[in-house]
C-alpha cells in the first residue's frame, strides 16, 4: 500500500499546467513499441485517442489491472474504434522498468487490451503532455485536440473497493466525446505514484 504521504502528494498535482494545453494541438509522437515496431500518433488522426500512463510497479495501476478496471475501459473503448495506447516513461535505471518483452509480458497476464504498449525511456513524451502519476489519462479527439487531461475516476485510493463507487472520468469523457458533446468534466485531479523520469 501507498504511504499517506506518497498519496498526498499525488493528491496534490494539479490537473492544469501542462506542457499541452486542452483545447490545443495534442503533441505528435513516434514511440517504440513492446513488439519492436514503431507508433505515431499521427498516424491515428481521425480517431479518438487514449493515451494511459502507466507503471506495472505503482499500486494504484495494479488497483485497475487486477480488478479488470482497465481492461474493460480498453475493451469498451476498442469496441467503439477508439485508439487506446498505453506508455510507460519510467527510465531505465529505475527498479520498476521492464524491458519492452517484460512489460509485453505483464501486460499478456494483465489480458490488456490497449492497441499498442509504448516506450517512453526519455520521458520526452511524458514531459511534453505534463504527465505526473499514473495512471495519468488524456483524451485526444479526432481532429488531434487534447480534450481530457486527468485523472481515471473520482476516488484517489489504491483500494480496488472504491472502484465501484468512484465516477470513472474517462468513460464519462468517451461517452460524452463519441456523442458529440462538449465534455462536462475535461480536466480533473489526476493521483498515483509520480513518473520515474529520467533526470
Amino acid at each position: 500500500m501507498p504511504t499517506r504521504r506518497a498519496l498526498l502528494y499525488a493528491l496534490a498535482l494539479p490537473a492544469t499546467g501542462l506542457a499541452a494545453s486542452l483545447g490545443g494541438p495534442a503533441p505528435d509522437f513516434a514511440l517504440p513499441d513492446v513488439q519492436g515496431g514503431t507508433r505515431r500518433l499521427s498516424d491515428f488522426r481521425g480517431r479518438h485517442v487514449v493515451l494511459e500512463w502507466t507503471n506495472p510497479g505503482c499500486p494504484f495501476v495494479q488497483k485497475h489491472y487486477r480488478s479488470g478496471n482497465m481492461q474493460t475501459l480498453q475493451r469498451e473503448a476498442a469496441a467503439r474504434q477508439v485508439v487506446w495506447l498505453t506508455i510507460n516513461s519510467t527510465e531505465p535505471g529505475h527498479a520498476d522498468y521492464l524491458k519492452p518483452a517484460e512489460l509485453q509480458r505483464w501486460m499478456a497476464q494483465q489480458q490488456a487490451a490497449a492497441t499498442a504498449v509504448l516506450l517512453d525511456e526519455s520521458g520526452q513524451t511524458g514531459k511534453a503532455y505534463g504527465a505526473r502519476v499514473t495512471p495519468h489519462m488524456y483524451l485526444i479527439d479526432p481532429q488531434g485536440r487534447l480534450i481530457y487531461a486527468g485523472g481515471i475516476d473520482s476516488i484517489p485510493s489504491a483500494r480496488v473497493d472504491d472502484i465501484a463507487q468512484a465516477t470513472n472520468y474517462v468513460r464519462l469523457a468517451l461517452t460524452e466525446a463519441l456523442a458529440g458533446r462538449h465534455l462536462s468534466r475535461p480536466s480533473t485531479a489526476p493521483y498515483g505514484c509520480s513518473i520515474k523520469y529520467a533526470s
